[in-house]
């Protein structure tokens, strides 16, 4: 359903109804993957409210997603995001989140049944604010997802101090999210958005990973450049995240990303930059 926007949707819902959780989902011209997307949340063990957030969609995303949502007899709830990007939609959604925990999920990623509680046994860990999940390909065979998992997980462990998850597969606990900052267009516009919020939650707490967190991007057709940071940028955050992440996200990788024009909006998967006005540049960035 679309939502009159001055008004809270959880006003005067009924209290103690026992959901802990919010699935946030952020999309763009989606329609080919949004049911796909839908249908595998909605086999979840746990109960949740998803909140949509179209941003900007031209091909019928939204109908789609919500027509997936009443297939499923979801909780849901749709809102548009016009700004362009992905750090302006997920600001968007986290504004209406009311849960203890949200999930960011991604409009071509599948979940399996107990995604939402493997999340939720990783956060209910004492100082844990963050999960997050490793990714597989959609043929693997669970003897290549436990090689997959170990590989991750020895990861995790070598640095625990950095992001291992992609955007995709993140769950966070929303108060600490929130004091964070959360999704902040005007502290960071630009792609590998889920690894600098990783950077300033990680402040409130720890981040945690295990063997049955685990998504499966769906296979896709990419008519971008690379929207990934180099191989020099990727080793200097394994040497600088711990000790120096304010100056390498901010000052070092900031002005690169800038120069490489690898704003939040690059995320998009389909040619549309004629569709968008200016676009916002983090002032930090430019000193």
């Amino acid at each position: 359903m679309f939502l009159d926007l001055s008004k809270d949707p959880f006003d005067g819902a009924p209290q103690g109804s026992g959901l802990a959780w919010t699935v946030l989902i952020p999309f763009f011209n989606e329609r080919d993957y949004l049911p796909a997307t839908i249908e595998s949340l909605a086999r979840q063990a746990t109960g949740f409210t998803l909140v949509l957030v179209d941003n900007g969609s031209t091909d019928g995303s939204a109908a789609v997603a919500e027509a997936a949502c009443r297939k499923h007899r979801l909780d849901y709830l749709l809102i548009t995001e016009r700004t362009p990007g992905k750090v302006a939609a997920l600001r968007a959604g986290l504004a209406w989140v009311r849960t203890r925990w949200v999930a960011t999920c991604d409009a071509d990623t599948v979940y399996p049944s107990h995604y939402l509680e493997a999340a939720e046994a990783i956060l209910s860990q004492p100082g844990h604010v963050v999960a997050g999940a490793y990714f597989i390909a959609p043929e693997t065979g669970e003897a290549g997802r436990l090689l997959e998992a170990r590989r991750f997980l020895a990861a995790a462990r070598l640095l625990p101090r950095q992001c291992h998850a992609g955007g995709a597969g993140m769950a966070f606990c929303t108060r600490s999210l929130r004091a964070a900052g959360g999704f902040d267009a005007a502290r960071w516009n630009f792609v590998l958005e889920d690894h600098e919020v990783i950077h300033r939650v990680m402040r409130k707490g720890r981040m945690g990973y295990s063997d049955a967190m685990w998504c499966m991007p769906s296979p896709r057709e990419r008519d971008r450049d690379s929207i990934r940071w180099t191989l020099f940028e990727r080793l200097l955050y394994s040497a600088a995240a711990p000790i120096a992440g304010d100056w390498f996200f901010y000052t070092f990788l900031a002005r690169r990303l800038q120069r490489r024009r690898l704003l939040s909006n690059r995320m998009r998967e389909r040619q549309y930059q004629h569709l968008e006005g200016p676009v916002l540049v983090p002032s930090h960035s430019l000193l």
